[in-house]
């Protein structure tokens, strides 16, 4: 009897024993374990942002994580029997977020989302989960019908109670698997399972709004930092007896549905990067300082959230403050914004088209200057048209900022694209460098250059030698999109390596959180990469070579000299120049007492009342991992085989410790 017992007990622990970890890993310890039944999703989230009306984008509903099957849509009509994870291609992407935002019994139901990445070679024709008129409360014009993003859902402005990610190409591949065993009929024992660690601080504190979160601190305001450059450098920093401003301006964030996946190729990173190429042009012309006009260069962040970066440099401009030191807004004659040019390659040339706000005869010069810079190119090799006067004025931009804040401003914003937006993927993560054209951004580079060297030269007679020697690098354009807008080299390309220490290898334009107490300027503790590698650039570039070429680590002795190249190994070196961060926020907040407060509308700031006052909700961790769940039958199975092993062991030993008696009685 014992004999038999113990042979039905080894058949029971062989046939439930864990199987062994793959590669036949023992299981030392409890991070063991885990590693073995939980798998890590590499993902992309959608976070909870607020306004001072609500909020916007995606949060666990409460204060602990969500655990749910994962179901694959493969069609935007199936339906969910029960709250489920929920899987399916990005084609569907914005089908199903305006399907269940008007359908509250399948939001209900919904317990998280994970979206499937398409990979480089995507099929997609379109896909912006933007506005089809990003920002109209913006517009200095009153028709806000006019669809400059046709492609437009309109879904990342909504708010979603459940967490979603975006995975990564390894991802998908392994959650199309897991999602296939669970539809398997014949897999009963086992269901694949998703958790999701997306607890936002807002949630858990019930604030709703960012009034109500920042007053309990459990968000941060939008915000970042802005550059500005002057070419030459402005002689001690002083505004009296300056030149009129030609200002060029472009700008270096993007926005996405996916918090880091902002990249923002042809808007707005094809403009930055055809402004770095063209001052990089104009370094090296000599007599800039005879021109009757002076060059300014200013590249603004958070513009994809209300315009923080020119709204924010336009008060400082007001308020005489130390970030804008040697300019002011009266001294700005013209604005020149170069928007998305990176699609402008349609026909055997590129054509850029120039919007302006009305037919001002000073707008009439920019456009002038431009078509003058084209024909000096060369022709057919770019073309320079007027956008159409059908259109309602200037398309979403910074120059919105200047023209509101002062309605006779004469600027042009310089555009790959007439009445509509080129980019089909505005605001997209699919808006990567695919969906642009290097040698659009040069021919923008070459144009804005020549035309900013005419600006600058006013009424007089243009050297036309000079002029002709302004050329682009057009290896620099190709080095600048490798070091913004890929990973592979990334922000740990040469050209930025050289400047900065970079935080991360792949960029991300989102514009992220202001950290730091502002008035700190200059020398902030924290200012992001693209900001750090801007301001550098252009200190670089727009360097006196005459300036002291002393080594430094942070400031210089000598009044109007920075330290370019701080970071790097071995320290940076000193020079003249008139380079400085400028304060990205809201200017409806203020931090006082160590903490931000919201500030009520100001007459003098007419874009004020239509600022929605953007904030990020704090977390902890944010995660998303899977697992396998045993059927319930299976339990039940365990629960009668470990009953029968123990009445068996029982049994075993009863019987055996008679025998074993009996045994030794005999003897």
């Amino acid at each position: 009897m014992a004999v038999g017992s113990a042979a039905a007990i080894c058949l029971a622990l062989a046939v439930l024993a864990p199987a062994v970890p793959r590669g036949g890993a023992t299981l030392e310890s409890v991070p063991d374990l885990v590693k073995a039944m939980y798998l890590n999703i590499e993902s992309f989230p959608c976070v909870r942002l607020l306004n001072l009306s609500g909020e916007i984008g995606c949060s666990n509903p409460g204060s602990e994580k969500v655990i749910a099957p994962i179901v694959r849509f493969r069609k935007g009509s199936d339906q969910l029997i029960q709250a489920s994870t929920i899987l399916f291609p990005l084609d569907q992407m914005s089908d199903f977020f305006m399907r269940v935002s008007n359908d509250p019994e399948l939001h209900q139901k919904v317990a998280g989302v994970l979206i499937e990445s398409n990979g480089v070679n995507n099929d997609l024709q379109e896909l912006s989960p933007d506005r089809k008129f990003p920002q109209d409360d913006f517009a200095p014009y009153s028709n806000h019908s006019h669809d400059w993003n046709p492609a437009g859902s309109g879904i990342m402005w909504n708010r979603y109670n459940f967490p979603v990610f975006l995975l990564s190409e390894e991802s998908t591949k392994t959650l199309q698997k897991i999602s296939e065993k669970n539809e398997k009929t014949g897999n009963g024992y086992r269901a694949n399972f998703a958790e999701f660690d997306l607890v936002m601080q807002t949630t858990k504190a019930q604030t709703h709004d960012s009034a109500s979160c920042l007053k309990e601190q459990s968000c941060l305001p939008l915000g970042g930092h802005s550059v500005w450059a002057s070419l030459p450098p402005l002689k001690n920093g002083s505004a009296e007896h300056q030149k009129p401003l030609i200002l060029a301006i472009a700008s270096q964030d993007s926005a996405s549905f996916f918090r880091d996946r902002s990249l923002g190729s042809d808007s707005p990173i094809s403009g930055l990067i055809a402004l770095l190429t063209a001052v990089d042009a104009l370094s090296h012309i000599h007599d800039l300082r005879n021109l009757k006009k002076q060059l300014v260069f200013a590249v603004f962040n958070g513009e994809a959230w209300g315009y923080l970066g020119s709204r924010k440099f336009l008060q400082e401009l007001d308020e005489g403050a130390a970030s804008v030191n040697g300019i002011s807004s009266l001294m700005i004659d013209q604005v020149v914004e170069i928007g998305s040019v990176g699609k402008a390659i349609l026909e055997e040339y590129p054509s850029f088209y120039v919007h302006a706000e009305g037919n001002s005869s000073a707008s009439k010069k920019i456009l002038d200057a431009l078509q003058s810079a084209s024909k000096s190119l060369g022709s057919g090799n770019v073309k320079v048209k007027q956008a159409a006067s059908s259109n309602p004025g200037v398309p979403p931009s910074s120059l919105m900022s200047f023209i509101r804040k002062n309605t006779s401003t004469s600027g042009v914003v310089l555009e790959d694209f007439d009445s509509h937006f080129s980019n089909r993927f505005y605001h997209s993560y699919l808006d990567n460098p695919v969906n642009i054209n290097s040698s659009s951004i040069a021919a923008a580079a070459a144009l804005v250059a020549r035309s900013l060297y005419i600006l600058a030269s006013d009424d007089s007679v243009v050297d036309l030698i000079t002029l002709n020697t302004i050329k682009v690098n057009v290896s620099l354009v190709e080095e600048l999109i490798g070091c913004l807008l890929t990973c592979n080299p990334g922000l740990s390309c040469g050209l930025v390596k050289r400047f900065i220490s970079p935080s991360n290898s792949c960029p991300s334009h989102y514009v992220g959180v202001f950290l730091d107490d502002p008035s700190g300027t200059q020398f902030p503790s924290y200012a992001d990469d693209t900001s750090r590698f801007v301001w550098n650039f252009l200190a670089d570039r727009t360097s006196n070579l005459a300036g002291n070429k002393s080594s430094c680590t942070g400031k210089c002795g000598d009044e109007g000299e920075v330290c370019v190249g701080a970071e790097v190994e071995g320290g940076g070196r000193c020079v003249v120049s008139t380079t400085r961060y400028v304060p990205a926020y809201s200017t409806r907040v203020k931090f006082e007492d160590n903490a931000w407060h919201v500030l009520p509308a100001n007459s003098s700031d007419p874009m004020g009342a239509a600022d929605p006052v953007w904030t990020e909700s704090y977390w902890n961790t944010i995660g998303l991992r899977v697992y396998a769940v045993q059927d319930s039958a299976y339990d039940w199975l365990i629960l009668l085989a470990g009953l029968v092993i123990t009445a068996a062991s029982y049994c075993a030993v009863h019987f055996g410790r008679t025998y074993i008696s009996k045994v030794v009685k005999h003897d």
